[in-house]
């Protein structure tokens, strides 16, 4: 009898070890090493046929040129800031924290060069007026202020992307930012692309962006 308690109570301990090895959310994604491993999976498995941009809602196919591109909505320069890197170069070959940051696909979107340029990594904001500088696409850039505001359609998008990776690696959301982010996240909830995108993410990443699943988990974010 007392052989039979033995053995069952390592195997309980022999499950609870395996419990405890297996990656959580907050790590973050396990699956690309660097930013340029994900780049092919971005392009051919989520986004195979083409789609629209995020901040223009351009159309582009499957050979999108280089005319399109990929945005970091949480910018890398304040990922950088975090890990307290002097350049992006210098991250990638000392931080392997960064590297996973930097190939995480809920941050990645699929943007028009010449706007992710100008973006930069200026922080988002309501802009008085709606003096338009890029055509059609309703985006703007307030060179003094240092900020800029996408069209209401994407800003859902953009807030949940902060949240994912302030809530998943621990990222600096400043609260004027996060505050705001909370306002778009309300007023753009989820639609069927973006949780196309994220059942999609999930599969080749193996995690899921939970502000996408469950809006109400933003009510509890502080910053």
């Amino acid at each position: 009898m007392r052989t039979i308690k033995s053995r069952t109570g390592f195997i309980l301990l022999f499950l609870l070890s395996l419990l405890t090895a297996i990656p959580v959310q907050a790590d973050g994604q396990l699956v690309f090493k660097q930013y340029f491993e994900a780049l092919p999976v971005f392009w051919q498995r989520i986004y195979p046929d083409g789609g629209h941009t995020l901040y223009c809602d351009e159309k582009f196919g499957a050979y999108h040129g280089r005319s399109i591109n990929i945005e970091h909505i949480f910018p890398m320069a304040w990922a950088m800031r975090d890990e307290g890197c002097r350049s992006r170069k210098l991250c990638r070959e000392t931080s392997q924290r960064f590297n996973r940051i930097e190939a995480d696909m809920h941050n990645l979107y699929p943007a028009r060069a010449d706007i992710n340029k100008i973006r930069s990594s200026f922080p988002f904001a309501e802009i008085a007026g709606e003096k338009r500088e890029f055509g059609r696409c309703d985006f703007e850039f307030h060179a003094r202020q240092r900020v800029v505001e996408p069209r209401p359609a994407s800003r859902g998008n953009i807030a949940r992307a902060l949240f994912y990776m302030h809530d998943t690696y621990g990222l600096t959301l400043y609260r004027r930012q996060g505050e705001l982010m909370k306002k778009w996240h309300r007023e753009d909830p989820p639609d069927a692309e973006e949780r196309r995108r994220n059942d999609l993410i999930a599969r080749y990443q193996g995690t899921r962006n939970r502000f996408i699943d469950d809006p109400r988990a933003a009510d509890a974010l502080q910053f």
